[in-house]
């Protein structure tokens, strides 16, 4: 079978099958790319039909992270603190700079709620927080993993880690924080400064499985292809042998120090 894959004809289909593959693979995996875009687009369009709710209904101060309450939209009201502290080596919009998270003191639990107020290229970009009672809203999220790098500076953190926040701020606090997305009443331009808002996390989106199912069906069609290639050296190869065995005149091959049909009786009857 060796033999017969190497003549040209076949080695110019190979080519041509691996071309094909190549073809399908990519195609596939387009596919997989269109099942996770859509998956991604629903999943933001259902946040944003999503309403706030009141963060003292969801979760209580000092009880573990439910999962499930990740990016869900709350609201609370409350005054700002002023031991405000940035996050390093953070990214938005392609660059580098700091997350700006505040105290939250919530008025209807007196704990606190971290608030994550938005981005900064540079820490002394962080403005003042709002003064007075103020709502926020925004998505939820878990507490970060302990920060394992060299000590950050003063009055920076290297992670969200509220098991370090509860040792800086007074009293009661929440095991979460807030990606702030709104603020009433609503903040001016000068007072927000160089501060950006950090969109929420869209968490798990889930999976689009109909169009996973046209990837894994592309996929399928460039192995068939090189089965086909396959089935096609296999035909020719067995031709050949059938034809060898024709130019034998259909009889057997001898072998050696055996006699044949013709030598053991020479006078058939």
């Amino acid at each position: 079978m060796l033999r017969s894959a190497l003549k040209p004809r076949h080695l110019g289909l190979l080519a041509v099958a691996l071309l094909i593959v190549i073809a399908f693979v990519q195609l596939g995996r387009w596919q997989l790319g269109v099942a996770e875009d859509e998956a991604l687009r629903e999943s933001l369009e259902k946040a944003r039909g999503e309403t706030p709710v009141l963060v003292e209904t969801l979760l209580r101060p000092h009880e573990d992270f439910p999962n499930r309450l990740s990016t869900h939209p709350v609201s609370a009201t409350g005054e700002f603190g002023t031991d405000q502290v940035v996050v390093a080596g953070r990214r938005l919009d392609g660059r580098t700079g700091f997350w700006v998270v505040a105290p939250f003191k919530v008025a209807a639990t007196g704990a606190t709620l971290p608030i994550l107020r938005g981005f900064v290229a540079s820490a002394a970009d962080a403005p003042p927080v709002p003064t007075g009672t103020v709502t926020v809203t925004g998505g939820l999220a878990p507490p970060e993993s302990p920060y394992a790098g060299p000590p950050p500076p003063e009055g920076q953190l290297g992670s969200i880690d509220t098991s370090v926040l509860v040792g800086r701020w007074p009293g009661e606090l929440y095991n979460g924080f807030v990606f702030q997305q709104t603020e009433v009443p609503a903040p001016t331009a000068t007072t927000l400064g160089a501060l950006k808002r950090v969109p929420t996390p869209t968490g798990d989106t889930g999976f689009k499985w109909r169009n996973a199912a046209y990837a894994l069906q592309w996929w399928v069609f460039a192995l068939f292809a090189l089965y086909l290639w396959w089935r096609t050296v296999r035909a020719d190869t067995e031709d050949e042998a059938a034809m060898e065995a024709g130019d034998n005149g259909g009889r057997d091959p001898v072998e050696p120090g055996e006699k044949s049909q013709e030598q053991r009786d020479p006078h058939p009857s």
